[in-house]
């Protein structure tokens, strides 16, 4: 039996600035389509009662593309402004692939719907699946962010009960303004 060996995380340290910007783009789009995603699920639970589960998915994949596309075209006019001019080839792709990245949030409650509608899960149960995989992700996205920080565990631990708590209060505006 052969082991591959362990990708090794790179020290922050020895990113450059391009590198650590790349990053924090990432997990910023992931947590935008992923708060949005989440408002989704959770109003759709909330009008479950003759709700189907291509419904819900469609619902879900039109908010989460729209939220990419949103989010790509102020990144678009951002550079512009701040450039001057278009990025070039590379910067495109590269903007281009960070926020379409950010899609893979809603792969998990996809496919638990796409399993409702099999017969295989209740929507209900689809939809909860969706919200326990949306959790899960913003809880791994705040980590990431939180592991690289220059803080001792103890700050750590507070600096991620303190994104939970905020995270708790952007999901209750959400589900006030789609309730």
């Amino acid at each position: 039996m052969s082991t591959q060996p362990r990708r090794q995380r790179p020290d922050p340290s020895t990113l450059s600035e391009a590198e650590k910007e790349e990053f924090a783009e990432r997990l910023r789009e992931r947590v935008y389509v992923t708060f949005a995603a989440l408002a989704v699920v959770l109003t759709l639970q909330a009008h479950v009662h003759g709700l189907s589960a291509g419904t819900a998915a469609a619902s879900l994949t039109i908010t989460a593309v729209g939220t990419v596309a949103a989010a790509w075209l102020a990144e678009l006019i951002a550079y512009l402004a701040a450039h001057g001019g278009f990025p070039d080839p590379a910067k495109l792709r590269t903007m281009t692939g960070t926020s379409w990245g950010a899609l893979l949030t809603i792969v998990v409650p996809l496919l638990a719907l796409a399993a409702a509608g099999l017969g295989w899960l209740e929507v209900t149960t689809a939809l909860r699946i969706g919200v326990g995989a949306l959790i899960g992700s913003l809880v791994v996205i705040a980590w990431l962010g939180v592991r690289r920080a220059k803080l001792p565990w103890p700050a750590r631990i507070l600096a991620l009960g303190v994104l939970a708590v905020l995270a708790v209060g952007v999901v209750a505006l959400k589900q006030l303004a789609h309730g």
